[in-house]
C-alpha cells in the first residue's frame, strides 16, 4: 500500500551511495579550505555545517513496491485470517519489503504471539513459498498449503514430483498439493484472505496510508484489524 511520501522523495540505494560520495568529496574540500589561514573562523565553521547536511541514512525511507507501473514508496501489509466461519484477523504485519518471500516465518510467530497458539495449517499464495520457510513451519508443527511454481519454459518435469535437493518438508509439500484434498483446502484461502484485503482497500481507506513512519503504519494496520474483527463479531451475533 502506498506510503505517505511523494515519489520524488524515493531514491534507490545506488543513488544514495552516489550522493554520499558527493557529500564526502564536498566535506574533504571544506576541510582543506579550513586549513587555509586566510579563511576566517566564522566562514570555516559555516562551511563545516553545510558539509554535514547532505549525509542521510538510507534506511529512513519506506521500501519499494512494484505497483502503479513501477517502484514507489510503499509498505507491504500482511494479514493472517482464520478460515472458520468467524473469519477474523489473527496476525498483522507491515514491512517495507517488496517481496513476500520469507514473510511466512515472522507471520507464524506473530499469530502465536497474539493468540497463544501456532496454526496447525497455513494457506499461503505462491509468493510466500520459500523452501526454508516451509522447512521451518513444518518443523514447528504447521502444515503448509500453497500452489507450486509454474514450470519454466521447456521444463517437462512434474512439479509435484520431489527434486533431488528437496528437504523432506518441501518434498511432502509437493506431493500434498497433488491431492484433491489439498486443493479443496487451499480453495478456502480466497474467501478468507482476499475479502479482508478488499475490505481494507475499498471500504477502510487502506489504499494509501495517511501517516508516516513504520510504527504509525503498523498501528494503522492494527486499528483496521481491530475494527474488522469487531464488525465480524457484530455480524456473527446479530
Amino acid at each position: 500500500m502506498r506510503a505517505q511520501a511523494g515519489a520524488s522523495s524515493f531514491r534507490r540505494v545506488t543513488t544514495l551511495e552516489a550522493l554520499m560520495a558527493q557529500a564526502r568529496a564536498h566535506l574533504q574540500a571544506v576541510q582543506q579550505d579550513t586549513a587555509d589561514p586566510t579563511l576566517s573562523a566564522r566562514r570555516a565553521a559555516a562551511r563545516r555545517r553545510g558539509a554535514a547536511r547532505p549525509a542521510g541514512a538510507a534506511g529512513s525511507r519506506p521500501g519499494a513496491s512494484a505497483g502503479g507501473g513501477g517502484d514507489r514508496p510503499a509498505y507491504n501489509l500482511q494479514f493472517a485470517t482464520t478460515t472458520d466461519p468467524a473469519r477474523v484477523i489473527v496476525g498483522v504485519q507491515a514491512t517495507n519489503r517488496g517481496s513476500d518471500q520469507g514473510l511466512t516465518t515472522p507471520m507464524l510467530d506473530e499469530v502465536e504471539r497474539r493468540t497463544g497458539r501456532r496454526p496447525a495449517e497455513l494457506l499461503i499464495d505462491g509468493g510466500y513459498t520459500a523452501h526454508d520457510a516451509i522447512d521451518r513451519a513444518t518443523a514447528q508443527g504447521t502444515t503448509c498449503y500453497a500452489p507450486l511454481p509454474t514450470p519454466r519454459a521447456g521444463d517437462t518435469r512434474d512439479p509435484h514430483a520431489p527434486r533431488a535437493d528437496d528437504s523432506a518438508a518441501v518434498a511432502g509439500w509437493r506431493r500434498r498439493m497433488a491431492t484433491d484434498e489439498a486443493k479443496a483446502i487451499y480453495r478456502q484461502r480466497a474467501a478468507a484472505a482476499e475479502t479482508v484485503n478488499a475490505d481494507a482497500k475499498r471500504h477502510r481507506g487502506l489504499d494509501c496510508f495517511a501517516v508516516r513512519g513504520h510504527p504509525k503504519v503498523q498501528g494503522s494496520a492494527a486499528l483496521f484489524a481491530l475494527t474488522y474483527n469487531i464488525l465480524r463479531l457484530i455480524t456473527l451475533t446479530s
